[in-house]
């Protein structure tokens, strides 16, 4: 096989691996976590430093292949890989440095949450992340980042202090309030198609290692009526805590009985960000929402805490996600989510419903990219299955309550976007009122639009 020039021309730069088609290990590189994502780049680069970084963008720049960026390789809609072009992949860079007395950590755009919270919790700290631990620091930032310390910390890139990024000029930039201050606005929301990220500095807070939850699950036939104890209790709760709301089938996890495996119900889901000794009062109300069939409240570590869902939601699943932020849940909206559930075509599909505010709101509209502060809930339709006979049914469910939702919906997460469906229209869900001004910080770095394929969710 002919090697393409654009492929020459990195193996002389770099010092990671340049990977193509017919390489070895074209596939492994090639895959992501959603099994949905079957696409095959001419060249997939896996980045030793941020000197290959620079190369891999002088490279896309004189030959101007499709571009994306792979860190952890989780995105629903599978933006790490694309078709006949380059993959700058950032694996390898995977190093987390944590400062215990400033109580930061530098973390390199490769890394996942199982690194950070690892090497965190040695000191006692934290910062917010996902609810997988094998989801990509990067990706998630930048697009956001709900997690179960947002209502008290923010969200992730609520908490990045500096970041370091290469931009289409092949400059490595420094941005932060002082440095490309409007940089670093775009990129804490809106974050892709503006460069590669090669480090993040993220602040850091007390935590663990130790927390305590409550879990609750009610039988499916009290749906409605937990949904709305529920929804008061989540309104009313402090911001130590992010309550969760899941209509969805018991998982196969450890220890639970074997005949209730497969079984529709809804969870009412929290974690107490702080002491153990002090979340009584707060999981209490957790408890009080019906008749639960089970309780799996308890405390475990946060590392435990952060994997927990990480087998249930394995690499090579289908997966087809959307969400809309929401101001309220009417009754009859409530209703709507729970007829639908009961229509999942897979057991393993859930709807997930986030309670947000608190923190994320103490951060101006305007001060970040993220345009979606004041929402009080996030809804998201998540179509979970791994027989691909379901594929049609799995995606027009989600897509179905999806746009049964939208009336109510004040905008969309740009990680849970499904695949982009709708492009423009749907990049405006995403940035809001922010869109055009996002746009133009965009073309001030990239104004070739060298990143033009990356910037996409």
């Amino acid at each position: 096989m002919a090697h393409s020039p654009l492929a020459g021309d990195l193996r002389a730069r770099v010092r990671g691996k340049v990977i193509e088609r017919d390489h070895r290990e074209y596939d492994a590189a090639r895959g992501v976590w959603n099994a949905l994502i079957d696409r095959h780049p001419d060249v997939i680069v896996r980045c030793a430093d941020t000197e290959d970084v620079v190369a891999c963008v002088d490279a896309a720049r004189r030959h101007r292949p499709i571009v994306s960026v792979r860190g952890g390789g989780h995105q629903v809609a599978g933006s790490a890989v694309c078709d006949d072009g380059l993959v700058i992949d950032l694996s390898r860079m995977s190093g987390v440095v944590v400062d215990p007395v400033a109580r930061t950590a530098r973390v390199q755009g490769g890394a996942l949450w199982a690194d950070v919270d690892a090497a965190t919790q040695v000191h006692g700290l934290a910062t917010p992340g996902g609810e997988i631990s094998e989801t990509g620091v990067g990706g998630l930032t930048l697009g956001g980042g709900l997690g179960l310390m947002q209502r008290t910390h923010g969200l992730s890139c609520d908490n990045v202090i500096s970041m370091t990024i290469v931009t289409a000029d092949g400059s490595v930039r420094t941005a932060n309030a002082d440095e490309n201050p409007d940089l670093f606005w775009a990129a804490r929301g809106a974050g892709r198609g503006l460069g590669v990220v090669t480090e993040f500095t993220f602040a850091l807070h007390p935590l663990g290692p130790e927390v305590a939850s409550a879990a609750f699950v009610h039988p499916a036939a009290e749906a409605a009526t937990v949904f709305r104890a529920w929804r008061e209790m989540a309104l009313a709760a402090p911001v130590t805590i992010a309550p969760q709301f899941a209509l969805w089938s018991v998982p196969p996890f450890p220890g639970l009985p074997s005949d209730l495996v497969g079984v529709p119900v809804v969870f009412a889901l929290g974690t107490y960000i702080g002491d153990p000794a002090d979340a009584g009062p707060v999981l209490e109300p957790f408890g009080e929402l019906g008749r639960p069939i089970l309780d799996l409240s308890g405390t475990s570590t946060w590392v435990e805490t952060q994997s927990e869902f990480d087998d249930v939601l394995p690499a090579g699943g289908r997966y087809y996600w959307k969400s809309h932020f929401m101001d309220d849940l009417a009754d009859e909206t409530v209703d709507m989510i729970v007829e639908n559930a009961a229509r999942r075509p897979d057991s393993s599909s859930a709807v997930v419903v986030r309670t947000v505010g608190g923190a994320i709101d103490r951060i101006g509209v305007d001060e970040s990219a993220f345009p979606h502060r004041g929402a009080r809930f996030n809804v998201s339709i998540d179509a979970i299955w791994t027989d691909p006979a379901l594929d049609e049914a799995s995606i027009a469910w989600a897509r179905e309550l999806w746009s049964a939702l939208r009336p109510a919906s004040r905008g969309v997460y740009m990680n849970f976007a499904g695949f982009g469906e709708g492009e423009d229209a749907m990049w405006g869900l995403i940035l809001g009122t922010h869109e055009e001004r996002v746009e133009r910080i965009r073309r001030a770095y990239d104004p070739d639009g060298v990143f033009d394929g990356a910037a996409r969710p």
